[in-house]
């Protein structure tokens, strides 16, 4: 009975030591209160990712005290007029690939801490500060911030915890969006992706990517399609077609070239190319530029090609196929109509589209109407 006392004491002890070492960092894994998470999204081909932390509500009061309005001294660190960290624990840190506009405002590539100063008014100013690897808010620093603007929250459904998602995602746009409680705050997130896509092709095709000739065709392609850097696209292109390496002469670096030359207009020039692509071209692929040309209205030029198709790769699909698409189009239904009941008895086996299509067009070239 004499040691009682020794032993309360030693167990005064170790509680006090147990107390002291839970408000610092150990070494150990345990759960957190507030968890940490992850998101990311790619707008064009920049991604950007919010790595934060997310309290629960917890049945608690969340706008006005657990977030206080506006900019607080937090009784700890430097700042004196301390924004909300906009999650728990850490910073919650945004990082950008490339350069961004943020609700119009421009943004450089990096990360940074975000934090947002809510009013009771439901306007908030959101921050994006250059320090990022601050514990919360307690160091925040006006002269630091990169870019602030303000913004309107939403009423939204309730969240118990804390999200940040992504939302209306575009090649060039998203909503980053943060949500607790019943509120919704909206990041605008605007991307110059094209600029973004050219300053990328440049540097993979002067790399190891570049040792093919696949690459600079998609490159060109990109450009063309998106009409961009014409000139750049016919570089690519005559690359890709070139006799040096990593050159090939194919129907596809061939009829590449003539696509971006059509576009820009060169059409004399554009032609010879194309003719040149269809002498390598397979029957599919003949086949699918002649319907190009009647998309475009050039019924003529298009009977042409399935002619040559034919000439080429007799009685090969989709040859007569194409074959009674052009005479159809320059209004020889009867011709059209014998080409399609050749094509009708070469449609590939498991092929379930084609055939109800071709009879449905045999009773159109019955009637006298355009199947195409």
């Amino acid at each position: 009975m004499k040691k009682l006392p020794f032993l309360g004491a030693a167990c005064g002890i170790v509680l006090s030591i147990a107390a002291s070492s839970s408000a610092q960092t150990t070494p150990i894994t345990l759960p957190e209160v507030s968890p940490k998470a992850t998101v990311s999204q790619t707008i064009g081909i920049t991604e950007v990712s919010v790595v934060y932390h997310r309290p629960s509500v917890n049945k608690r009061e969340v706008w006005g005290k657990l977030v206080p309005y506006g900019y607080n001294y937090l009784n700890f660190g430097t700042s004196r007029k301390a924004p909300w960290r906009a999650g728990a624990n850490e910073n919650t840190v945004i990082s950008f690939q490339h350069d961004v506009s943020i609700a119009g405002k421009p943004l450089k590539a990096g990360t940074y801490g975000l934090f947002m100063a809510v009013t009771p008014e439901g306007t908030v100013t959101v921050i994006f500060s250059n320090d990022s690897e601050h514990w919360g808010s307690f160091f925040y620093d006006e002269a630091h911030d990169a870019l602030r603007f303000d913004v309107k929250w939403e009423d939204a459904p309730f969240h118990e915890l804390l999200i940040y998602d992504f939302s209306e995602v575009t090649k060039t746009s998203a909503v980053l969006a943060l949500s607790w409680e019943k509120k919704r705050i909206p990041i605008p997130i605007a991307v110059e992706t094209d600029q973004h896509v050219i300053a990328s092709l440049k540097r993979e095709l002067n790399s190891q990517k570049g040792f093919t000739h696949l690459a600079f065709v998609e490159a060109a392609q990109y450009l063309v399609t998106n009409n961009l850097d014409l000139e750049l696209a016919l570089k690519w292109a005559d690359t890709a077609a070139g006799a040096a390496f990593p050159g090939q002469r194919t129907f596809l670096t061939l009829s590449t070239k003539a696509q971006v030359l059509e576009k820009m207009g060169r059409t004399a020039e554009a032609v010879p190319v194309m003719n040149e692509a269809l002498k390598f071209g397979n029957p599919l692929q003949i086949h699918q530029f002649g319907r190009q040309l009647l998309a475009a209205g050039n019924a003529q030029r298009a009977l042409d090609v399935f002619k040559l198709n034919a000439e080429r790769h007799p009685n090969q699909w989709p040859v007569n196929y194409g074959l009674a698409r052009g005479l159809s189009a320059i209004g020889d239904y009867k011709s059209a109509l014998d080409a399609l009941l050749k094509a009708q008895k070469e449609v590939p086996a498991g092929d379930t589209l084609n055939g109800p299509a071709i009879e449905a067009n045999i009773e159109k070239l019955k009637r006298r109407e355009n199947i195409n």
